[in-house]
């Protein structure tokens, strides 16, 4: 049995909602273990499971509406506290005899709370009057028997309640969310303090737990790993590096579309520093060959997809007695492949195209945590900075930052550009408040004088956004003498750009990348 199946664990029952998966993220920076479940989960499954609390989440519907997300209504008789969020409470006002009578006027966006009764046990420690984050049009206009009423803004009278008796709490507004000012003291107060789970889901013992179990399902058997130089997959490596050492070989196919020393880099951390059994495989002209005059985005990613894995099953077909593929499949990948529940990976984590008479079983060892997470991992288990933060890069890598043909010629271009931009804008963004930022080689050139000369040379566009979860994205303000120093850095180190231009769109309408 795993540690967070020993450990106390919280539900998040999912009623359609966008802050599902930031609920559960909310619980586990609590440092408490938590799980996203279907809403029509059995009171028998759950009772099987025996989780420490429940969390309601909210969701777009009505409980009103035709074929809205109902909960099993047993499962309020369990025992078990609860917590609701916005669509969550109106469920459970319902359920349990209120009213949440119709309105036309919704709240949506910032609203002053105002606690009511100081003494009761969520709200304890939240001042008389906070900001918070609404997001709703129904509202609970009478509460069920036993409850009470806790707090309200100007537009809800009943902006919270409890039933301490029954261990039962909910809130109309959104705790999980940034903008609500005691949101993240209200989750732990109820996890810590109402509950009573001790706050134990912590990066050495989900380390300690991922090595006993890695060491239990692999026994002496030999793995194998594909590595990127990604987050996902070096964090992978690193953990089974220390749960089994030699019985680990890394694969690092370097299709010849990485970042500016990113291969270097690949192999000194893992061969070097980690002493690895690492197989790099220069495999650059291939790809160049293959890539050679294909435009289309799409057919550039099927190329190197396709030819990943060619290349990599040819060098794990040499080595002897791998059982194992080690996989970087984390609990979004989870979750988001789940039919109503967590249940499936997603369909390309199945699909594996492994040659006939090849096979290998896999291990995930990061399957249960989220992004951040994983990164906390890799840090603990001392990986280097630039790969526990690396940004989020496509898997062809430049093949799809370069618009059109891919050449030799336009990669060293677009490289040394890139790693101005990367340079200039870490050197300024000391807090890592830009999500994502990058060069991009469009497929045009344009006039230019430099010199006395007239040139004809291709411009680089530079791409910064800011985001919490590239769902949707804004073009980052950077300041003009920022821009300023990265357009004269690359004009005069990089041979054939004579132009800079910044991009300015959102997500939406545009998307982050630009193939």
């Amino acid at each position: 049995m795993s540690y967070h199946e020993q450990q106390p664990t919280v539900f998040v029952i999912d009623f359609g909602a966008q802050y599902a998966q930031l609920i559960a993220r909310r619980v586990r920076e609590a440092k408490v273990y938590s799980e996203i479940v279907a809403h029509d989960i059995s009171a028998e499954e759950i009772e099987r499971r025996r989780p420490a609390a429940l969390i309601l989440s909210g969701g777009p519907a009505s409980v009103y509406a035709p074929g809205a997300p109902k909960m099993d209504p047993r499962i309020y008789d369990l025992g078990i506290p609860i917590l609701g969020f916005c669509y969550g409470m109106q469920l459970m006002a319902l359920d349990l005899g209120g009213q949440v009578p119709h309105t036309d006027i919704g709240e949506y966006g910032f609203a002053e709370l105002t606690v009511m009764e100081p003494e009761c046990r969520l709200l304890e420690g939240v001042s008389e009057t906070s900001q918070v984050w609404m997001s709703h049009r129904d509202s609970v206009g009478t509460v069920p028997e036993g409850f009470l009423v806790t707090a309200r803004t100007g537009i809800t009278a009943v902006a919270s309640m409890e039933d301490p008796s029954r261990g039962l709490y909910a809130t109309q507004f959104h705790p999980e969310v940034a903008h609500t000012e005691y949101g993240q003291q209200i989750i732990r107060r109820f996890l810590h303090d109402i509950v009573g789970i001790p706050p134990v889901w912590t990066m050495v013992n989900i380390i300690d737990e991922a090595v006993e179990h890695i060491r239990e399902q692999v026994g002496s058997d030999k793995v194998i790993c594909g590595l990127s130089g990604g987050v996902d997959s070096s964090v992978v490596a690193a953990l089974l590096h220390r749960a089994i050492g030699d019985q680990l070989t890394c694969v690092f196919v370097d299709h010849g579309m990485l970042r500016l020393d990113e291969a270097t880099d690949v192999v000194r951390v893992f061969g070097d520093q980690f002493r690895i059994d690492l197989v790099h495989v220069q495999a650059q002209e291939r790809y160049l060959g293959l890539l050679r005059d294909v435009t289309d985005p799409e057919f550039k990613r099927r190329i190197i997809g396709e030819e990943f894995w060619k290349v990599f099953f040819d060098e794990a077909t040499k080595l002897e007695g791998v059982k194992w593929l080690a996989q970087g499949t984390l609990y979004p990948d989870v979750i988001e492949s789940g039919n109503k529940t967590a249940a499936k990976i997603k369909s390309h984590h199945n699909l594996i195209p492994f040659p006939e008479g090849v096979h290998f079983d896999l291990i995930e060892p990061l399957r249960a945590l989220f992004k951040d997470e994983v990164r906390a991992v890799g840090a603990e288990l001392g990986l280097p900075d630039e790969i526990v933060h690396r940004q989020p890069f496509p898997g062809p890598g430049l093949a799809v930052r370069i618009i059109g043909a891919i050449t030799d010629e336009k990669l060293d271009m677009l490289r040394k550009a890139d790693a101005i931009v990367r340079e200039e804008i870490s050197n300024w963004d000391t807090e890592r408040s830009v999500w994502q930022y990058f060069a991009v080689l469009p497929d045009i050139r344009s006039v230019g004088v430099m010199g006395d000369e007239r040139t004809y040379g291709h411009p680089i566009i530079i791409r910064a956004v800011s985001s919490a979860d590239a769902m949707t994205a804004d073009w980052a303000r950077l300041p003009h003498e920022l821009l300023a120093k990265m357009s004269n850095r690359i004009i005069n180190e990089v041979e054939g750009v004579n132009r800079v231009a910044y991009d300015i769109t959102s997500k939406p309408p545009g998307t982050i990348e630009w193939e």
